[in-house]
C-alpha cells in the first residue's frame, strides 16, 4: 500500500469517525462486544434505518465488520485502537499529552510493519 492509499485510508475512518452517533457505536461495541442492530437501535434511541447506515459507514471504512445470524446481522470492532484514541482524547487536557499508552500496532506486530492478517 502507497504513501497515498494510506492517507485515503486514514482520511476515510476519520470522516467514518466524525458523528456522535457513530462514535458511541463504537464505544459500545467496544465495551460490549458484538451486538445486533437490534440492540444498538435500543441503546442509541434511533431507528434502525438510521443505526444501520451510521454502521455502513463504519464498516466501508473498515472500523467495524459484520457477519448474519438468522435473521439478525451483528456487529463487532474490528480496530480496537480506535476506541483507544477516543479515550486518549478525552483524557486530553489543554496542552497536556495524552496520559494513556497505545501500543501503536497488533499484538506482535512491530511499528512500521503490516498485518497480513487482513478481514474481508
Amino acid at each position: 500500500m502507497g504513501h497515498g492509499d494510506t492517507v485515503s485510508r486514514q482520511v476515510s475512518v476519520f470522516k467514518a469517525l466524525a458523528h456522535e452517533t457513530r462514535l458511541r457505536l463504537v464505544e459500545i461495541l467496544a465495551e460490549e462486544g458484538e451486538k445486533c442492530v437490534c440492540d444498538l437501535v435500543s441503546r442509541v434511541g434511533f431507528d434502525q434505518s438510521t443505526i444501520s447506515k451510521h454502521l455502513s459507514l463504519l464498516k466501508a471504512a473498515g472500523v467495524v465488520s459484520s457477519r448474519k445470524e438468522g435473521l439478525n446481522v451483528i456487529y463487532r470492532l474490528r480496530t480496537p485502537c480506535v476506541y483507544q484514541f477516543m479515550k486518549c482524547v478525552e483524557r486530553m487536557n489543554g496542552d497536556r499529552e495524552c496520559a494513556l499508552v497505545c501500543t501503536g500496532g497488533e499484538p506482535g506486530i512491530g511499528p512500521g510493519e503490516e498485518s497480513v492478517n487482513d478481514e474481508e
